[in-house]
């Protein structure tokens, strides 16, 4: 049998920070390779990525995971009490990054599969995707993996992304879809002058508190029914300026939306840029408007899917998780477009900090549960 707490010390011990792979992939290339799956390396602009099957390709019944090996960097060393790529266990837990987000994921579906293709061979075929690019920019990670699919002619029937979804304990819950994200920078030129004279100048940070109040005071919306309310958060304003008696040329602001599915970003940031003109019809301004669409909202209707995870997590852990779409951006925002996707993985509360840990047990219970889900989506 594959120990799943063995495969994520060994992953934990590569150091494999964005964009650098520390040999993760090899090591989970070389393990599956040898358990017959046939695997590819699907790398894009430096960015190492895992497609690995087992079974006939081109299968219609064809069940994927889908997980990432790289990791946020470890910020100050000396705040870690334990090495941060050591994988040390104390008290029943496993420390160093990427423990929980998601390298213990990725072991735990990786196992799962291998030992299931091994004693119980499936009518169908079993995919995994692996990249190094989720935590970065995310633009030569999975999407080249599923690019790279379109043109081979794979295909998965349904997915499952081993990120950390349950907050407090194991199987408390799933997500079924996430929220959209998008981030806009605000330049605002107004014209340089002496603050004693005001008159000879045209200040742009009134301009720009006007601008970010409008903005971070609008009621996007109320929430619908799988989707909290949208949300407006203004994480900068940087003018820069030193001098207490100039009124500077040019002030900066970001900030950033996480949008249900009342809303695209392309209409967003049509409304960012509305509000921009107004403000600066109102004060004489230029405001240059920049936005990046790091997703859209998405939703797995209930249905086959997210009930054969369910049934799943219930059977190995007792409890029925909650259908979620709270959190951040993961890769199932990619995966949606190529098949129905849920996300369902460990306890999170410890991914990106100092000392990052998870529970021994649990990777081995996440290993049960997604050998279940394999058995069940295969009966």
């Amino acid at each position: 049998m594959t120990d799943p707490v063995d495969l994520t010390a060994r992953l934990v011990r590569c150091p494999s920070v964005t964009p650098e792979d520390g040999g993760a992939l090899v090591l989970l290339q070389d393990l599956l390779s040898a358990a017959g799956f046939d695997c590819t390396r699907v790398d894009r602009n430096g960015t190492p990525n895992l497609f690995a099957r087992w079974g006939q390709k081109g299968h219609v019944r064809t069940f994927g995971f889908n997980g990432h090996t790289d990791v946020v960097p470890i910020g100050n060393r000396d705040d870690w009490k334990h090495d941060p790529f050591g994988a040390e266990i104390e008290g029943g837990m496993m420390y160093g990054r990427g423990t929980t987000d998601m390298k213990s994921g990725v072991a735990a579906f990786a196992a799962a599969a291998i030992d299931f293709v091994t004693h119980t061979p499936p009518d169908g075929a079993v995919i995994l995707t692996i990249t190094g690019d989720e935590e970065g920019e995310s633009t030569d990670g999975t999407t080249a993996l599923l690019d790279w699919m379109s043109t081979e002619q794979e295909r998965m029937s349904a997915c499952i992304v081993g990120e950390p979804t349950c907050p407090d304990h194991m199987g408390q819950m799933m997500k079924i879809g996430r929220r959209g994200s998008l981030s806009a920078w605000f330049t605002v030129t107004g014209k340089q002058g002496h603050s004693a004279y005001p008159h000879r100048a045209l200040n742009p940070l009134p301009a720009m508190a006007r601008l970010m109040d409008r903005l971070a005071s609008h009621e996007l919306d109320k929430g619908t029914d799988h989707f909290d309310a949208s949300t407006l958060a203004v994480v900068t304003i940087d003018t820069g300026n030193p001098a207490t008696n100039v009124i500077p040329a040019q002030t900066r602001a970001c900030v950033n939306i996480r949008f249900n599915d009342l809303h695209t970003g392309a209409a967003l940031s049509d409304w960012l840029r509305s509000e921009a003109r107004k403000v600066d019809a109102e004060y004489g301004t230029a405001t240059e408007v920049r936005v990046k669409i790091s997703g859209e909202s998405f939703l797995t209707p209930p249905g086959d899917l997210s009930n054969l995870v369910a049934k799943a997590v219930e059977a190995e852990t007792g409890q029925r998780p909650e259908l979620s779409t709270t959190g951040g951006t993961s890769d199932a925002r990619f995966v949606k477009d190529h098949c129905p996707v849920v996300e369902f993985g460990l306890v999170g509360q410890t991914m990106h900090a100092v000392d990052e840990r998870v529970s021994v047990e649990q990777i081995s219970q996440l290993k049960a549960i997604y050998t279940r889900m394999l058995r069940d989506y295969f009966a």
